[in-house]
């Protein structure tokens, strides 16, 4: 009996070394390359350890099984995971536990369009273009907030996302819109006309939804959203991507959008040469300059033939030039040049503007920003005239 005992505790020792080393000690039976192990929901830890030792992520199934139910109160998330260098099967446990899963990072640039989107998602390997741009033409997450959206364009808000090694276009397209309302809400909250205009907006709901009890026949449409100063909300993004596009500075901004409203205010074109870019870009026809017939291009997009806003944004502006389209400055500028420094020269007057474009022109060819004055002339006694004499 003694000697049973001690095999019996002998056994257990050994069975708790094996157990001790099977969970602690790292383990690698993968490439250097890496291997990625995807979880499905309500699957079991025995179904998950099996998985991971036939990918060569664990040495033993049964000791990552025994020790996650050691620790059943806490269960492993669903996901896709990556392992690239030798682990523990306790730390593969609770990185599970913890839903580290798989994730890399996609930025969207301030002023990128849905062609940048998808073009920069295609190069990634996450998808086709074609399947983002499937996503991204459909307005149908907008109905809310801009129920006049031809597309998502405008509203697939510059930010870094996390994304799996297979992320689904139309998923990827509602968390950017999600963003962009969270961040819309953040920006125009601040506003106390805006609380005014949630305050219209119930009310007209209650009043639709009078109407409904009273008569089903006859419902009165809720009015869509709108900007603090009740411009439609698709305005003042389309506004914002315009700005966007025009200048990379915040500080000219708020100018930027004020020249445009000034412009919009007195039935003016806004011959803004990047709503002529996207209409080329909508088919697939600008290569990079834009000439004197493309200003012609025949498109609603086209801001130098159709006054007023195009149809919808030409691209995702970010927070600064959303703020700048909600309070355009109030100035009388209606004109703007580029002053070959990333900024830009203002002008009320067409006269003044004529002024600037040549300070561009100069500035373009090396010379100075002003022009040089004339030469000194003297006149002398018999009244003739040296140009560059000395006074």
């Amino acid at each position: 009996m003694f000697t049973l005992f001690l095999l019996v505790v002998l056994a257990a020792a050994v069975g708790a070394a094996w157990l001790w080393y099977g969970v602690t000690q790292p383990y690698q039976g993968f490439g250097a390359e890496g291997v990625f192990v995807e979880v499905p929901h309500g699957v079991s830890s025995r179904s998950v350890g099996r998985v991971l030792q036939r990918e060569g992520v664990i040495r033993s199934a049964l000791a990552f099984e025994l020790y996650a139910r050691h620790k059943r109160s806490r269960t492993v998330q669903a996901g896709e995971y990556f392992f690239d260098h030798a682990t523990s099967a306790r730390d593969v446990f609770w990185k599970m536990v913890k839903g580290d899963v798989y994730e890399q990072p996609f930025t969207v640039h301030e002023g990128d369009t849905m062609f940048d989107i998808a073009k920069e998602l295609e190069k990634a390997k996450l998808m086709t273009r074609e399947e983002f741009l499937a996503a991204a033409r459909d307005p149908g997450l907008l109905r809310d907030i801009a129920p006049g959206a031809p597309t998502l364009d405008g509203f697939l808000f510059p930010a870094t996302y996390h994304l799996s090694r297979h992320p689904a276009a139309t998923e990827l397209t509602a968390e950017m819109v999600r963003k962009f309302k969270e961040e819309w809400a953040a920006i125009t909250s601040a506003n106390p006309a805006t609380s005014a205009s949630a305050n219209t907006s119930t009310a007209s709901t209650a009043t639709t939804a009078a109407t409904t009890t009273e008569n089903a026949m006859a419902v009165s449409p809720v009015a869509p959203p709108v900007a603090p100063d009740q411009r439609p909300v698709l305005a003042v993004v389309t506004l914002a991507s315009l700005v966007e596009r025009e200048t990379p500075r915040p500080e000219e901004r708020p100018l930027v959008a004020g020249a445009f409203s000034n412009r919009l205010e007195k039935g003016m074109a806004l011959q803004c040469d990047p709503t002529v870019i996207y209409a080329m870009e909508m088919v697939q026809k600008y290569h990079g300059t834009l000439s004197g017939k493309d200003l012609k291009f025949d498109s609603p997009y086209n801001t130098y033939e159709h006054s007023g806003l195009p149809p919808g944004p030409i691209g995702n502006p970010g927070e600064a030039s959303l703020r700048a389209a909600l309070q355009p400055a109030k100035t009388t500028y209606i004109y703007f040049v580029a002053n070959t420094h990333g900024g830009h020269f203002f002008a009320a007057t067409l006269a003044e503007h004529n002024r600037n474009v040549l300070k561009y022109r100069r500035l373009l060819e090396g010379g100075p920003e002003e022009e040089p004055p004339a030469p000194a002339v003297a006149t002398d006694k018999a009244g003739a005239h040296h140009k560059g004499a000395t006074p």
